[in-house]
């Protein structure tokens, strides 16, 4: 393996790893009764508990960082199978957990979406864009893919019909 593949399976990995300490912190907010937005994280435990699972395969909803299954545990996905999927909260995913104990997930239902143009922001540790109005977080993952820098405009996607604080990035668009 070279060195520069090495160093993107590293960068990969951190990510992957970012994400489920997310996940661990928003559970122990929860728990603890720390300040999280209840609204949107219900509602896809709501959905997800109407949606199927045998032994090895999982029906769950994308929070905007994990698959919330019906049994309300968060499944991890990698940061850059979502951004390159481009997942919005609320898609509805199917993971296969193979023999080996190898994670396959797959799209299976994706919410009706909308088209936003905003600015790149980052804060308190997060990329941001602004747009609306409004802050949409997005993964590390989408900015660097896009090799995108703050104040750059992109084009996201969200939830057409319901309120998410996630947001996928689905383009950069040209400097001015």
């Amino acid at each position: 393996m070279t060195d520069s593949s090495k160093l993107e399976t590293l960068k990969e990995l951190i990510e992957s790893a970012t994400a489920a300490l997310n996940s661990a912190n928003k559970i122990a907010q929860e728990l603890t009764g720390g300040k999280v937005s209840k609204k949107s994280t219900e509602n896809y435990t709501d959905v997800a508990q109407t949606l199927k699972s045998e032994d090895n395969i999982i029906e769950g909803v994308f929070d905007g960082q994990n698959m919330i299954g019906p049994d309300k545990r968060a499944y991890p996905i990698p940061a850059n199978y979502a951004s390159k999927s481009k997942l919005v909260a609320g898609d509805v995913l199917k993971l296969t957990i193979k023999e080996d104990g190898t994670f396959l997930y797959k799209q299976i239902g994706p919410i009706e979406r909308k088209a936003i143009i905003g600015i790149l922001t980052y804060d308190d540790s997060q990329y941001r864009v602004i747009a609306e109005g409004k802050t949409y977080k997005v993964l590390l993952a989408s900015v660097t893919y896009f090799h995108a820098e703050v104040g750059d405009k992109v084009t996201i996607m969200t939830p057409a019909k319901k309120e998410s604080e996630w947001a996928a990035i689905e383009n950069l668009l040209p400097k001015e």
